[in-house]
């Protein structure tokens, strides 16, 4: 019984690597920027102008592919866009460990320094994201020039205990999927899973191969473990600054537990300048889509309408 199950086992493998292969050549988009040693994907969209360009920040087991709609939407209005592939997951090298916040803001930090591209942002943060853009912001108070918040999380919401059974059920569930896409059984559901968003087609194949990617799911699993850690990191960091534009958005389907939007909004309703969306219809995933993602355009150009005005 064993061997048949081992032998069934590499089978399933087998034609889900066929499968990957016969998909044929593939090149990401974006290009590679050296960090000091390390090099990170960077994919940006839209022209120069004097408009802040939206720095982009996927939540977890996300990468750059996670916004290629609405940079496709932001880049038709006329505003530039930057996203990246956090270290260790879809096309950039690995980084240190291990990946918590203070990790992944070091790293973004050095990434905007030798992109080229010039602040003050607007911060896009989407889901787990919503740690990490805290304390960049908290560290960077002069690269922020506003915040687009998308379904993401605050450090407070480690308090609740609906949060923490979320997180224990995210933490097992995650290091299942490090291992599953790590012996290669996702392999097979190369085209039936991966883009959970509604992503432009460039944008879905890049997901497909992060989907299949033991490494991205690893580096994925090593982030949701340090969650708590990545909260108290950003909980230490300095709060947002009232005066910059804040714009937050929330699927509209069930809160995943109750007060969770209320813990959403803090920063919105901490701002002089606010709003909020619930997105009738959207998930957690494609509120991020080609249906969806119209709200964070709605959501940048709430910010981009409320910079304060520049220092004499």
């Amino acid at each position: 019984m064993l061997i048949a199950l081992a032998l069934i086992l590499a089978a399933w493998i087998a034609t889900g690597a066929l499968m990957v292969a016969r998909a044929g050549p593939f090149t990401p988009s974006g290009r590679y920027v050296d960090i000091g040693g390390r090099k990170l994907r960077l994919v940006c969209a839209g022209p120069q102008s004097d408009k802040p360009t939206v720095w982009m920040e996927a939540g977890a087991f996300g990468l750059a592919a996670d916004f290629a709609a609405i940079q496709e939407k932001l880049t038709a209005k006329g505003v530039r866009s930057c996203a990246y592939d956090r270290a260790g997951m879809g096309w950039s090298d690995p980084g240190p460990q291990p990946r918590d916040s203070e990790a992944i803001v070091g790293d973004l930090e050095k990434l905007i320094a030798a992109s080229g591209e010039r602040g003050p942002f607007i911060l896009m943060g989407h889901s787990m994201a919503g740690l990490h853009i805290r304390l960049f912001a908290g560290r960077n108070p002069d690269k922020v020039a506003g915040l687009v918040l998308i379904e993401a999380t605050t450090p407070e919401q480690v308090d609740d205990p609906n949060t923490g059974k979320f997180l224990t059920a995210f933490t097992a569930i995650s290091r299942l999927a490090a291992v599953s896409a790590s012996v290669g059984t996702t392999l097979p559901l190369y085209y039936k899973s991966g883009d959970r968003i509604g992503l432009p087609r460039q944008g879905k194949a890049e997901k497909r191969h992060a989907y299949v990617s033991g490494r991205h799911a690893r580096t994925a699993a090593n982030e949701v473990v340090n969650w708590r850690r990545s909260a108290a990191e950003a909980r230490r960091a300095p709060p947002y600054d009232p005066r910059w534009p804040v714009a937050v958005i929330v699927a509209g389907r069930r809160e995943p537990g109750p007060g969770w939007n209320d813990a959403r909004r803090v920063p919105e309703r901490a701002s002089q300048a606010g709003s909020f969306e619930a997105v009738a219809g959207a998930s957690h995933t494609t509120i991020l889509g080609e249906t969806y993602g119209e709200a964070a355009v709605r959501g940048v150009e709430h910010v981009l309408a409320h910079l304060a005005p520049p220092a004499a």
